[in-house]
């Protein structure tokens, strides 16, 4: 977020969603994976008990002493549901429910438990543990610790979960055009319409629980699930916005903390409308390096240099704010539609042949792939239901955690910078502020010091064409905000590293949880 505009997510449409880091860390570290090899012979599973919390208030205990009733849900899988304070403010005020997934070690006697956040904020741990498992992190890993996957409040599986539109008004919402020019009082009025609609009803379907939905009122349920899974210590492994709930956690519980890697890194001191510019230049770079990597090749549909291959992009999407273009399920490709499918394949070099070839299709008058890109970002199917409420929480949490402010003074100065950061992609990014500005609860308090002094070191990846959360930022949490920060470094590109760059990485994040191994020297992959 950045993710707040990319979900990890920033100005997706011409509603003015914040696009970005909501796509997960599943999706990325799927592609081009082999289906692992199955299991033999291995020890039965042991169910987690709970361990007592020095220092816990009495108003607490109960949450922090709960027994669980887990359930088989998959090879070496149990799941079940763990109780947390609606308001860590007020303990007595009622409970939110977690949905909890984890899958046993392959050895009898575990190193210990791994909980993991892939991202968002809005993305389900809980589904990936059930769905994916095997293909986190290394087969070494996933053999010596059982991995705890969860999902947050308001997202997934818990309850209450975030609920806003039905289908067709998130439809209208994410993609289509409200008909007036970019910019005019029209086109604003019209965007503050529909987003001030959707609060409304995300407050109706979802309830009060809506104001609880923030990131450090996450961060103590972590310690409450840490303590539910028996152990006395946070083992712990966050994608993207997961960086920004670890960070959370360790200012708040530094000491608890034992082993942690964030990977895909958010800075935690950097206000909402510099993260936005942060990751729109993250995004401009990954778009040049792909057409870099596209102009090598034969059958790029672009010609001549990055330079002209961008203009060429920035007058199709300026094509299609007046002329849509068809697509074969019967929607029409807007320019607004055609920046989300454009964003979603900068993710992950694996997926730029698909980007390439939606150019040659839309160059060609059809947009059916940049559609279907836009789909995969938003987790739309091809019947027009919506898998998750990845979009719906994302908004719910960043709006919890951070709002920029939307005077016309202040949009206009945003705007200006957004366009400076990218000519090109500047544009559909503009107006962010508008997303929160009908929040119906104000921002929650948050850490004033993020460096988690007195905390075990703590493992920051980051990888250098990173677009949703970009490199400088793991630089600065490694060198300048943790105080026990050690940098990773991937040269690569795309989201995030661990699962999906090279064994340098693997190695350097499997011997620290492992063996507790901090690297002597900052490795550079």
């Amino acid at each position: 977020m950045a993710w707040r505009q990319p979900s990890d997510q920033e100005g997706i449409v011409k509603t003015r969603l914040p696009l970005v880091a909501a796509l997960s860390a599943v999706v990325l570290l799927l592609a081009g994976c082999t289906t692992p090899t199955p299991e033999v012979s291995l020890p039965p599973i042991t169910v987690p008990t709970t361990v007592e919390t020095p220092d816990v208030t009495d108003d607490l205990k109960p949450f922090y002493t709960q027994s669980v009733e887990w359930e088989s849900c998959g090879t070496r899988i149990l799941c079940g549901s763990v109780l947390v304070p609606t308001n860590w403010d007020d303990p007595s005020a009622g409970s939110l429910s977690l949905a909890v997934a984890y899958r046993a070690a392959d050895i009898a006697k575990p190193l210990g438990s791994i909980i993991f956040n892939p991202g968002g904020p809005g993305a389900s741990g809980y589904d990936w543990i059930v769905n994916s498992v095997d293909y986190l992190g290394t087969k070494n890993l996933r053999s010596k610790f059982n991995i705890v996957g969860f999902d947050p409040r308001g997202v997934g599986e818990s309850e209450p979960r975030v609920k806003c539109f039905d289908a067709k008004k998130t439809d209208s919402m994410l993609y289509e055009d409200n008909g007036f020019p970019l910019g005019s009082p029209q086109d604003i009025a019209a965007s503050r319409n529909i987003l001030g609609d959707f609060a409304k009803a995300c407050l109706k379907n979802t309830g009060p629980a809506m104001a609880y939905l923030d990131t450090v009122s996450a961060a103590k349920d972590l310690d409450v699930l840490r303590a539910v899974m028996g152990e006395s210590h946070l083992d712990y492994l966050g994608f993207s916005y997961g960086s920004l709930l670890g960070q959370t956690y360790a200012a708040l519980f530094p000491k608890t903390v034992n082993r942690m890697v964030i990977d895909g890194v958010i800075d935690p001191t950097v206000i909402d409308s510099e993260q936005s510019v942060i990751q729109l230049k993250g995004f401009d770079l990954a778009l040049r390096n792909y057409l870099a990597d596209c102009l090598s090749s034969s059958d790029c549909p672009f010609q001549g240099t990055v330079s002209q291959a961008l203009n060429k992009i920035k007058s199709f999407m300026r094509s299609l704010e007046t002329a849509p273009i068809p697509t074969k399920d019967g929607r029409q490709l807007n320019a607004w539609s055609a920046n989300t499918g454009l964003i979603m394949p900068l993710y992950s070099e694996d997926y730029w042949p698909q980007l390439s070839q939606a150019f040659v299709e839309a160059f060609d008058g059809d947009g059916s792939t940049f559609i279907e890109l836009a789909d995969t970002y938003n987790d739309r199917d091809s019947t027009g239901k919506y898998l998750t409420n990845l979009m719906e929480a994302n908004i719910a949490i960043s709006c919890l955690d951070s709002r920029q402010p939307s005077d016309s003074a202040s949009m206009a100065k945003q705007n200006a910078r957004m366009l400076a950061a990218s000519p090109t992609l500047g544009r559909y990014w503009q107006f962010g502020a508008l997303t929160c500005e009908s929040w119906p609860f104000p921002v929650a308090k948050h850490p004033s010091d993020f460096s988690a002094k007195g905390s075990k070191p703590i493992l920051v990846v980051g990888t250098t064409g990173d677009p949703a959360t970009p490199y400088s930022q793991a630089v600065s949490v490694a060198n300048h905000i943790l105080s026990n920060g050690h940098l990773v470094t991937y040269n690569g590109e795309g989201h995030t590293a661990y699962g999906r760059s090279n064994e340098c990485v693997a190695n350097s994040v499997d011997n620290y949880f492992i063996k507790g191994l901090v690297p002597e020297s900052d490795p550079d992959c």
